[in-house]
């Protein structure tokens, strides 16, 4: 016979749309960040306060370019979720006039695995790589010139966010330059800038002119091989914010200073320094991981380009998904099922609990 005192009722479920999502982030940049520094320092002590799988990849063998990726993740601490984000990625939709990715995210109860909520996961997705972006490049510019001249390779909506977060992390530029495989695309960047009140927006035809010319480089390109190969390009040592991955060829890995955000989750599914990984044999040219850098156990050099390559961690996105639960499930316009979970009684509700 079941104790009805130790009984759980699992709460009603909440769906939260991209605009609540929207809500309870915009403006808030810099908190994120912190919070995002909060996940890393989690994940990073390795005391059992995360978990953070491998990604699952759902490829399309007639359609080679898309892909959706399951991140299931963990998170105790004074948080105290688990989920998955579950993120598609359909290069095409950006000729179609969509962005490229779409997700949702589901977080679950840690005491009864029930879920709380499904949330709209775009933004979340985007506001965690760009928050992961911004605090890296403060990081990583310590000990350093700060940077003043940004240049960015695809500008899509992650470039945007990226851009966001860096400014509301307090640096400064005196020029941004752009560069995407679409003219028309860079253009609208530079309308966006502009409206933004940014500083002066300059497009370039090539990637060599951007990179050669900008002290802080973004890739945020939809790239599945390496398009930049030259390391002849980075003699100046920028600091580069490598989130899209697959930009660079082995070559300038192998030339430069990489730290990532997970070394097993990093070198694997043919990112660049996966690629290095390959050509060497070894892992010899990963020199530390952020919390690496943030815990001070590593201080990157000044004299080399730095490279920064951020898988993505599921730990993240729950992170920023458990703060917006919390600020929109008690909002008078949340969208609540109340009896989203029937089957709660094992026998039948006829035949006693």
């Amino acid at each position: 016979m079941t104790d009805s005192s130790s009984q759980v009722v699992p709460g009603p479920f909440a769906v939260i749309s991209g605009q609540q999502v929207h809500r309870a982030l915009h403006g808030r940049e810099k908190d994120m960040i912190d919070l995002i520094e909060h996940g890393y320092r989690l994940h990073g002590n390795g005391d059992g306060a995360t978990v953070n799988p491998p990604s699952y990849f759902l490829r399309f063998p007639n359609q080679p370019a898309n892909r959706i990726i399951a991140l299931p993740a963990a998170v105790g601490d004074e948080i105290g979720v688990a989920g998955i984000k579950w993120i598609s990625s359909f290069p095409a939709n950006v000729a179609k006039g969509v962005p490229r990715a779409s997700a949702v995210v589901v977080l679950n109860d840690l005491e009864t695995g029930y879920p709380l909520a499904c949330l709209e996961g775009s933004i979340i997705s985007a506001a965690r790589t760009a928050a992961s972006a911004a605090l890296a490049a403060v990081r990583l510019s310590e000990g350093r010139e700060r940077p003043r001249r940004l240049g960015v390779l695809g500008t899509g909506l992650i470039a945007r966010y990226i851009h966001t977060y860096l400014v509301a992390a307090g640096l400064e530029f005196e020029e941004v330059g752009l560069y995407d495989a679409s003219a028309e695309h860079a253009r609208g960047f530079a309308g966006y800038l502009e409206r933004a009140g940014a500083a002066k927006a300059t497009t370039h035809d090539s990637a060599e002119g951007l990179i050669r010319s900008s002290d802080l480089v973004v890739f945020a390109t939809t790239a599945g091989t390496p398009h930049v190969t030259e390391p002849a390009w980075f003699t100046h040592h920028p600091l580069v914010l490598h989130v899209s991955l697959r930009d660079l060829s082995p070559e300038i890995i192998l030339d430069s200073c990489n730290i990532v955000d997970d070394v097993e989750h990093c070198l694997k599914a043919q990112t660049s320094p996966h690629l290095a990984e390959e050509l060497t044999g070894n892992r010899d040219h990963i020199h530390a991981t952020l919390f690496d850098v943030l815990t001070g156990s590593f201080t990157p050099p000044t004299d080399r380009t730095v490279i920064f390559s951020p898988f993505g961690l599921g730990v993240l996105d729950l992170v920023v998904s458990d703060h917006v639960y919390r600020q929109v499930a008690g909002c008078p316009d949340a969208v609540v099922v109340d009896d989203f979970f029937h089957e709660l009684s094992r026998y039948g509700k006829d035949n006693g609990a």
